[in-house]
This record gives C-alpha cells, sequence and structure tokens, in this order.
C-alpha cells in the first residue's frame, strides 16, 4: 500500500489527509524533512502561498522539496499548492518549488466573496462532472507543451493540469465528498513504482 505524505505546515491538510484515508490509504503528516522519509508521493495542500513558502524555508523541507520535484517524485498541488509547484508565476510572487511548466496567476478571481463553486467536465476522471470548490483560486495562465490540461472553466481558462508524475487543482477536491481526483493521483503514484 502506498504511503502519501500531505505537507501539514498550514492550510487544509487535515482535509487531505482524511479524504486519503477514506480510500484507504496510509498517510504521513509532514512538518521535517524526515517526515519524507518512505513516501511514495506529497500532497500540497491549499491556503496561503506566501505563509507556506515561509515555513517550507524554516522547516528546512524547501530544498528537499525541490530536489524530489526534480527528480519526478509524485506531488499533487491544489489551490495554494498549485502555486508553489509553478515555475513561474505572474508579477505578485516568485517560484518556489518552480517544479511543473506552467505559468501562475495568484488570486485571479478576486477576494474571498468572490469564492465560487462550478461543475467542471474532466474527462480524466470519467463522464460525471466534477463539483469544484474555487477559494481565493490561482488559474493556470500558460502550460507548457509537455502539459496536459485536465480541465477548463467555460471560458477556456485552465484549473486542472498534469505534467507527468504532478498534477496541480486550482480548486480543492479534498472540500468534497468526490473521491476522484485523490484516486487520480494514486494512480499516479502507482505508476511510479
Amino acid at each position: 500500500m502506498s504511503q502519501i505524505g500531505v505537507l501539514a505546515l498550514q492550510g487544509d491538510f487535515r482535509e487531505h489527509r482524511e479524504a486519503m484515508e477514506r480510500l484507504p490509504v496510509t498517510t504521513r503528516e509532514v512538518r521535517l524533512p524526515q517526515n519524507l522519509d518512505g513516501l511514495d508521493g506529497l500532497i500540497i495542500p491549499g491556503g496561503e502561498s506566501t505563509t507556506i513558502v515561509r515555513l517550507l524555508k524554516t522547516s528546512g523541507l524547501l530544498e528537499p522539496l525541490q530536489t524530489l520535484a526534480r527528480e519526478g517524485f509524485p506531488m499533487w498541488g491544489t489551490c495554494a499548492g498549485m502555486i508553489l509547484l509553478a515555475k513561474r508565476l505572474d508579477e505578485t510572487g516568485t517560484p518556489a518549488l518552480q517544479a511543473m511548466d506552467i505559468t501562475v496567476r495568484r488570486n485571479a478571481f478576486g477576494r474571498q466573496v468572490d469564492s465560487f463553486e462550478a461543475d467542471l467536465p474532466i474527462p480524466a476522471l470519467g463522464d460525471v462532472p466534477f463539483h469544484a470548490v474555487f477559494i481565493r483560486a490561482p488559474i493556470i495562465e500558460d502550460v507548457g507543451t509537455n502539459v496536459e490540461v485536465l480541465s477548463r472553466l467555460s471560458n477556456g481558462t485552465p484549473v486542472a493540469a498534469q505534467e507527468g508524475r504532478l498534477l496541480v487543482t486550482a480548486f480543492h477536491p479534498e472540500l468534497t465528498s468526490d473521491p476522484r481526483f485523490h484516486r487520480h493521483f494514486l494512480r499516479i503514484v502507482a505508476r511510479r513504482a
């Protein structure tokens, strides 16, 4: 059975851990570099990206995560996690892990009161639309040639993508009862083994 780490410095890491454990999958909260030992994949949750980057630096996790990303370790970033995995950000930030060949714009929809939900077609997950929860969400402005866009808003804006073993969603699958994205990440992890 795979062991999935959930970065637990800030944000909604508990919701991701609980979603994985319902599958059931063994999880471990990651707060220090030694917590990475023996993991098969890592989820980087939503939260406040600037705060998470600061905590990555003080915990000593930034460099080990950059190394794992370069080595093709499976990682899934949701919302702020997507911002951390991007190689390029808009003018409001500096890339942290510089792993996925995407350009991300932070807080693309405005403030907290501008949060919304939408049913998205995601062929990789099947025929039933996925109910997505967007909270101060980023968007993907540009993708590299090896990046597969998994879903777009009705206006064409990419909000979920995959590049090899890296997965990103601008929304929060962990805030729904739909396990399909967590299962999709487990398939990515299984391909690595």
